[in-house]
């Protein structure tokens, strides 16, 4: 009988996870990929879906569809809880476990939420669909409860949006909920205005898109605040409540928070027990394996690259994809025989953010660039990563009627449990 081909386990099916697994399609490897969800998310979109602007069934799909042409890959659906590195076994939470001859874990990151984790159900984060889902239920009815509202003063904490994190994600969320109040709902209602909306951008730092250069960042700022957005600068929120946050000392009455700060990874450095940097981001080797285990790669929001200037490889997904072509090229080479690869160099694809539906920031580094260009170039830049032509056409046409006129279809206020299974006020 012959020899069983080596069995190589991808825990996770999000950019990195999925780029190895197309990097062993067809090789000589067995190769199954666990990931608790059964579908692929782009979650650079995840925030249209929060805001009403894309459906769910645009920005993600079924990972065994994406997987159905490569006989090797086998697809689990099931939630990893740890590894017995002894006896090279991915653990289940069903009891389950399976073997692997290599492990690549790319099982990504939960929002941080500093040590106040009893601020969740109050102000969710944004990382799966549920939440997206949740969040624009959130948002759409508290417009909803305000409508119902009689007395003047008790609307105003519907009618107030606040969003704790000055990142990527925080600043298109208050750029689109705030045109989400100011255009698409305009005369939608007959006893508020809807454009009386306050939306609230708070950031501890000193600017927002810190990441960004400095004049890029300035740049959002007055564009955010032509929006109407009030942001709200080195002022870290104190506390969150069903009521509503405090920003510094001055609490703010608002119904409807959305938490965009912070970033943890998921535990897999626990698992292992691995050396983590502050994160929980596991410090991986040049060759982004985990110390002591040759055979265990770590990708990612999971890992903690350092490039050769000493800063961080960032968490977004060209890097991820990076990451997975990288390890993925070291296991084909394993197998064949042949030297591996240099150690792993992450190449700087640009940093890009949107305001609202027709401002953006661009920076590629040797070039910066602002306004409608910027904002069409993120457009095809996004476009260009989804997964399959009907997904590229579909968003396309929901941005050109976005764009023109201010209308998103996605505004449907569905039942169901709120973020992280309470219940919605």
């Amino acid at each position: 009988m012959p020899d069983e081909p080596d069995h190589v386990v991808i825990v996770g099916g999000g950019f990195g996870g999925l780029e190895v697994a197309r990097r062993l399609a067809r090789t000589a490897l067995r190769i199954t990929l666990i990931d608790q969800r059964n579908h692929h998310l782009f979650q650079p979109l995840l925030y249209q879906v929060a805001t009403a602007s894309l459906t769910t069934s645009e920005i993600a799909w079924p990972i065994r569809s994406l997987l159905r042409d490569h006989a090797n890959i086998t697809t689990l659906l099931g939630k990893v809880v740890g590894v017995d590195t002894e006896n090279k076994r991915v653990l289940l939470e069903d009891g389950g476990s399976v073997a692997f001859d290599t492990l690549v874990l790319a099982t990504g990151a939960r929002h941080s939420y500093f040590g106040h984790d009893e601020w969740e159900p109050f102000a969710p984060s944004l990382k799966t669909i549920e939440d997206a889902t949740a969040i624009r239920r959130r948002i759409l009815s508290a417009f909803e409860k305000a409508e119902r509202t009689t007395d003047a003063a008790e609307r105003v904490p519907y009618q107030t949006f606040v969003v704790i994190g000055g990142g990527p994600t925080g600043v298109e969320l208050a750029g689109t909920i705030a045109e989400l109040a100011r255009e698409t709902l305009r005369g939608e209602f007959r006893n508020i205005d809807t454009s009386d909306a306050r939306v609230i951008l708070v950031e501890a730092g000193t600017r927002i898109l810190a990441g960004f250069r400095e004049s890029l960042s300035e740049y959002a700022y007055k564009a955010l605040s032509k929006l109407g957005v009030d942001i709200r600068l080195g002022h870290p929120v104190t506390e969150c409540t069903r009521e509503g946050v405090k920003i510094a000392d001055v609490f703010v009455p608002a119904k409807t928070i959305i938490w965009a700060a912070g970033v943890a990874a998921s535990p897999v450095a626990e698992w292992l027990e691995a050396a983590a940097d502050g994160a929980g981001r596991i410090k991986v080797e040049p060759d982004l394996s985990v110390p002591g285990h040759p055979d265990i790669f770590a990708i990612g929001d999971t890992a903690s690259v350092v490039m050769p200037n000493g800063r961080l490889v960032p968490g977004i997904a060209p890097a991820a994809k990076q990451e997975g072509q990288y390890v993925g090229d070291i296991i084909r080479a394993r197998l064949a025989g042949r030297a591996a690869p240099p150690p792993f160099r992450y190449k700087d694809t640009g940093s890009l953010a949107t305001i609202g539906k027709r401002a953006a920031v661009v920076d590629f580094g040797w070039v910066k660039l602002t306004g409608r260009f910027a904002w069409w170039l993120w457009g095809f830049a996004h476009i260009y990563f989804l997964i399959g032509m009907r997904h590229r056409l579909a968003v396309a046409l929901n941005w050109l009627w976005i764009y023109f006129t201010g209308q998103r279809s996605a505004r449907l206020i569905t039942q169901g449990q709120d973020v992280r299974g309470s219940r919605p006020d």
